[in-house]
């Protein structure tokens, strides 16, 4: 397990990340409680430390910030990943949330691609836009080169329902990064890379 530091700095925002993939603190500051909210969440069901601060355009609206730090925190795992090697590459997470009820199926596996199917009723939580949520998603695969299917088996409540995923998508990928002792320092692939 590594760790990664990003830095970005763009017209639009400036990003400073630090993962440990392995564990540790969490401190995470964009500017947007509810994303804060999220990515703590992620962070403690996965067992990363993540170290997260964004000064973004909010004035705007929350668009860069919350797909910037998704492309940010995807090249850290990539980086932090480096050939994939001793990695389980899969992992998936059946999350209760309350009334709603969330699959994450997750494999690293160099292809960016988002399976999507999460019905969010209400167009905002607090002051974020709830179809930014599938941006963070869409940032991040792309990033990283991997693929993350979410689906909604139940739910209502918009906070439950995001809440849920990004709690399934935290334990569905610490799974997948997670040291697989049966395959230590392979890389988990029959044509020899993931990249």
């Amino acid at each position: 397990m590594a760790c990664a530091e990003i830095l970005r700095k763009t017209a639009e925002t400036d990003i400073r990340l630090r993962l440990d993939t392995a564990g540790g603190e969490t401190r995470v500051d964009t500017g947007c409680g509810f994303l804060d909210h999220m990515l703590t969440l992620f962070a403690r069901h996965g067992g990363f430390g993540l170290e997260l601060s964004c000064r973004g355009d909010l004035h705007v609206d929350a668009h860069h910030t919350t797909e910037d730090v998704a492309i940010v925190l995807g090249r850290a795992f990539d980086e932090a990943l480096g050939e994939r090697r001793g990695i389980r590459r899969y992992g998936s997470m059946l999350l209760p949330m309350d009334e709603a009820l969330i699959l994450c199926a997750v494999d690293i596996s160099g292809r960016a691609c988002l399976g999507w199917a999460l019905d969010i009723p209400a167009a905002r939580v607090g002051d974020f836009d709830t179809e930014l949520t599938k941006e963070f998603f869409l940032g991040f695969v792309r990033a990283l080169g991997c693929c993350v299917h979410l689906r909604q088996l139940a739910g209502e409540n918009s906070h439950h329902i995001i809440e849920g995923a990004f709690k399934a998508f935290g334990r569905a990928l610490g799974q997948a990064v997670s040291a697989d002792p049966a395959r230590a320092g392979e890389i988990p692939s029959t044509k020899g890379t993931i990249l």
